[in-house]
């Protein structure tokens, strides 16, 4: 029986746009007026505790008297954008990430909280000032005529930033999705360093497994270097090293797994109208940062993007629960014993593609359980995932038959999609793992 649920998704596109010297000329002023309210509201949101509500039953009859010339709503924005900088200061005040005792207001970003005062059109957006209305053009964006074409609507807000010369416009769009899924299915997500494992359960049966190789870890560590023999005996301010370290494409590779990686679960999950189940990676990623004792291992965990990869799912038109992941790789899945002792193992094999041969490493880490299985660290740990949920209503949930000594899992190049079934010899106690 499937269940339904409506979850509404949203998207910001940025657009770069240009006006007139009167348009510009009324954005600055706003801008120069909303300046002014921000740092009030800000400092007072801060000191009490206040809310939204509060905010705006303190400052707005005060700022419609002392700016009578400004549209109203832009007023509502502003106290919008005052709670949600003093939210983002406290959380990095209680992290320690910051020394200040009051946040710094170095942009602002004008805000726009009904669409009454704006409007989108073909090429241009017109927006309400105290000059009227003024006409804001764009470049043609192909994402922005997608996404309209395919249901998306512009949202209530509208946020304009005035950047060096440049209107750089923040649009969002919404859609209300209509998300099916079957209670008894479930793919357990296992965030790691180099790799996501995915357990498929079908009618609270494991059905198939997935690894999916990331190679995120790797990717980390060598930009790391790259950086390091780019500073060394040289300032980072140094215009050279500026211009080397602006080429590397860390960021742009690692946002590119994590889309394809995403893709790859969504169709999984698709295909079998199945819950997304992943471990609470925030909670998970800061208890491991802060038992660190190198700075080298620190700066791996911060840049491990698990978080990046449970937000891109909750993006998705997927129903995703995160769930504790506490002890998941550690507990045998079969009888829920501590597993004693894990054994390294690396197995190798060729990949052609294009016009060369790619040789692929995999780092095992393989475990006897109590009924004579031998299973990887991270495929354990994606299993109790997927156990823990399953089993919260207290329903049983069933293992298929398989042969001694033996699992099956896909192996799943992002870039390639999944590889087919390979028998790799694994040596530990001369068993045979079957991938």
């Amino acid at each position: 029986m499937l269940e339904k649920l409506l979850k509404t998704l949203k998207r910001t596109i940025i657009l770069e746009g240009w006006t007139n010297s009167i348009g510009r000329q009324a954005l600055r002023e706003v801008g120069d007026a909303y300046r002014e309210m921000l740092g009030e509201m800000l400092c007072y949101a801060l000191e009490h505790r206040a809310s939204q509500s509060t905010l705006h039953r303190i400052f707005y009859n005060r700022f419609r008297e002392e700016y009578p010339w400004l549209p109203t709503r832009i007023i509502k924005g502003c106290y919008r954008d005052a709670i949600r900088r003093a939210r983002s200061f406290k959380k990095l005040k209680k992290k320690g990430q910051t020394e200040r005792d009051r946040p710094e207001i170095r942009s602002i970003t004008i805000t726009y909280s009904d669409s009454q005062d704006w409007r989108l059109r073909e090429g241009y957006i017109e927006v309400r000032t105290h000059r009227g209305w003024i006409r804001i053009g764009y470049r043609s964006n192909k994402q922005l005529h997608r996404y309209l074409y395919s249901g998306w609507k512009p949202s209530s807000e509208l946020k304009l930033k005035l950047s060096s010369g440049k209107i750089l416009v923040y649009l969002t769009l919404t859609k209300e999705f209509e998300i099916s899924y079957n209670p008894n299915n479930s793919v357990a997500v296992d965030i790691n360093e180099n790799n996501v494992t995915l357990a498929v359960f079908v009618d609270r049966r494991l059905h198939e497994i997935y690894r999916i190789e990331t190679n995120i870890g790797r990717i980390v560590i060598t930009y790391s270097e790259r950086r390091k023999r780019i500073a060394e005996n040289r300032s980072t301010r140094d215009r050279v090293a500026r211009k080397a370290l602006r080429k590397l494409r860390e960021g742009e590779r690692k946002e590119d797994i994590i889309y394809k990686t995403a893709r790859i679960i969504e169709e999984i999950a698709r295909k079998y109208s199945a819950t997304v189940v992943v471990g609470n990676a925030h909670r998970g990623k800061s208890r491991m940062a802060s038992n660190a004792n190198k700075k080298s291992l620190r700066h791996r965990i911060h840049q491990w993007c698990a978080s990046k990869l449970v937000e891109t799912l909750n993006n998705k038109p997927l129903y995703v629960v995160e769930g504790s992941e506490a002890y998941s790789s550690s507990r045998d899945p079969f009888s829920g014993k501590p597993i004693k002792r894990y054994t390294p193992s690396v197995i190798r094999f060729a990949l052609r593609g294009g016009r060369r041969v790619r040789v692929i490493k995999i780092q095992l880490r393989l475990a006897r359980l109590s009924n004579g299985l031998t299973l990887d660290r991270d495929v354990i740990g994606a299993i109790n995932i997927g156990l823990r949920y399953l089993k919260s209503d207290g329903r049983g949930v069933a293992f298929p038959s398989t042969g001694p000594h033996a699992a099956r899992v896909k192996l799943v190049i992002p870039s390639l999609g999944p590889t087919p079934l390979t028998e790799i010899e694994a040596p530990l106690a001369g068993k045979r793992l079957i991938m």
